[in-house]
C-alpha cells in the first residue's frame, strides 16, 4: 500500500481544517499493537454516531476486535520479552477467556456482556491500558508539530492535550473522570472525515495491523484470514470422495481408536488444527471416528503417539490411488481444492515411493508446522484408546 485514499484531497471542506497527515502518523512506528486496535475501536465507534464515550468503553471495543486472533488462533499481538507476553491488549483478553466461559468464536456481543460481568477481575488489565495507549495514541499530531509533551505528568498531559486542540483540531480530547471511566470527546469535524472513509481507513489499519502482526508471529500461516471472524468455508468434499472409495477397497484404522473407520460414521480431521493451517490440504487429512472429534477440537494430537498410524494411512491411499485407476480419477479432483503444495505434489505423491521414503517426506514437511503451532500455544491431546 502507497500512501492511503483518505489522505487524497476529495474535496470536502473539513480537509482544510484537519491534519490529515498527522491522523496518519498515528500509525507510524509503533511500539506495540495497541495503536491499531485503538484506533480501529474509535473508527468502529464513531461510525455507529457515537460523540463521547469512555476510555474504559474503547477499550472494552479493543478487547472484542482482538478477541477471535488470540483465542482462537493463538496470536500474539507484541511478542515476548524473556518469555512473558508483553501486550496488555493480549494479556486483557487472555484473562477474559480464563474467568468466563466464552468460546472462541464468541461474538462481539457475548463478549461485550462478559467484559460487564467480570469487570472486577479485569480492573488491572485495563487499568494498565488506559494509562498511556489513549494518549501517546495522538502522539502523530504532536511529533508533527515538533511538541514537547510531558508523558509522566497525567494531569498536566491532558491540559496539555486540550491546549494543543485549540492550535492544532485533534480527533478527540479527554473530559471528566479518572482511569477508565475518563471521558473521551470526539471531534465533530473528524467524525465526519471518519465516517466519509470509514472503509479505506479500516482498509489502511487492516494493512499496518497484519504487517506489525506477521512481523511478531513469522511462523503462522494465513495470518490475514486470522484477523477477524469471517467464512472460512471448508472444502473438504472431494477429499471425502477419495477416502470413501479408499475405505471401499481396504480396511482403514482410526489413529486413535485403533478400529476400523466406519464410512457412515466418520468425520476428516487435520491432523495439525485447521485454524493453525488454514487449509484443507490432503496430506494433513485423515478419516477419525465422529464421535471423537470434537474431543480433540482445536488441539494437536500427540506427534509420538499418532503421527506414525496417520503417515502409514495416508501411504494407504497414496499406494491405492496409484494402482486403481477409478481412485486416481478422485484424487485428481482434488487438485483444486486440497493439493496446492508444491513439495506434496512434486516429492510426496509422486510414483515410485515406498512407505518408508514417504513416511520421511511427510514428516520432513509436517513436523515444522507442527512444532511451530506448538510453539504458539496449540495445547497437546493425549488421548488413550480404551
Amino acid at each position: 500500500m502507497s500512501k492511503p485514499d483518505f489522505l487524497t484531497n476529495n474535496g470536502k471542506d473539513y480537509y482544510s481544517s484537519l491534519e490529515i497527515d498527522s491522523f496518519a502518523n498515528m500509525l507510524k512506528d509503533p511500539s506495540s499493537c495497541y495503536k491499531f486496535y485503538w484506533l480501529e475501536a474509535i473508527v468502529n465507534l464513531v461510525n455507529q454516531n457515537i460523540a463521547e464515550t469512555t476510555i474504559g468503553e474503547i477499550i472494552d471495543e479493543m478487547i472484542s476486535n482482538a478477541w477471535y486472533s488470540v483465542v482462537e488462533y493463538h496470536i500474539h499481538l507484541s511478542g515476548f520479552v524473556k518469555g512473558e507476553v508483553v501486550d496488555g491488549l493480549e494479556r486483557a483478553v487472555a484473562h477474559l477467556s480464563q474467568v468466563s466461559s466464552l468460546t472462541s468464536s464468541a461474538s462481539k456481543s457475548e463478549i461485550k456482556e462478559a467484559l460487564k460481568t467480570y469487570e472486577k477481575e479485569l480492573r488491572t488489565e485495563k487499568n494498565q491500558l488506559s494509562y498511556m495507549v489513549p494518549y501517546r495514541a495522538l502522539s502523530g499530531f504532536f511529533n508533527n508539530h515538533n511538541a514537547k509533551v510531558n508523558w509522566e505528568n497525567k494531569t498536566q498531559l491532558i491540559e496539555y492535550i486540550r491546549h494543543f486542540n485549540n492550535l492544532v483540531r485533534l480527533p478527540y480530547i479527554f473530559g471528566d473522570g479518572t482511569s477508565i471511566n475518563r471521558k473521551v470527546v470526539f471531534d465533530s469535524e473528524w467524525m465526519r472525515m471518519i465516517n466519509d472513509n470509514t472503509v479505506e481507513i479500516l482498509g489502511w489499519i487492516q494493512y499496518e495491523k497484519t504487517k506489525w502482526l506477521q512481523n511478531n508471529n513469522p511462523e503462522v500461516p494465513g495470518l490475514v484470514y486470522k484477523l477477524k471472524p469471517g467464512d472460512n468455508v471448508r472444502k473438504m468434499k472431494r477429499v471425502r470422495n477419495l477416502w470413501n472409495g479408499i475405505i471401499k477397497y481396504t480396511e482403514v484404522q482410526d489413529v486413535y481408536t485403533k478400529k476400523s473407520i466406519d464410512p457412515n460414521n466418520y468425520e476428516l480431521d487435520h491432523f495439525i488444527p485447521w485454524s493453525f493451517v488454514m487449509n484443507d490440504e490432503l496430506w494433513n487429512l485423515m478419516p477419525m471416528d465422529s464421535d471423537l472429534n470434537s474431543s480433540k477440537s482445536n488441539n494437536l494430537p500427540n506427534w509420538d503417539l499418532f503421527f506414525g498410524g496417520f503417515a502409514d494411512n495416508q501411504f494407504k491411499m497414496y499406494k491405492l490411488v496409484n494402482e486403481i485407476e477409478g481412485l486416481h480419477s478422485l484424487y485428481d479432483k482434488c487438485f483444486k481444492d486440497n493439493l496446492h503444495s508444491i513439495w506434496a505434489q512434486q516429492e510426496l505423491y509422486k510414483k515410485g515411493n515406498d512407505i518408508t521414503v514417504f513416511n520421511n517426506i511427510l514428516e520432513k514437511n509436517m513436523r515444522p508446522i507442527y512444532d511451530a503451532a506448538k510453539r504458539q500455544g496449540y495445547s497437546s491431546w493425549n488421548y488413550a484408546p480404551q
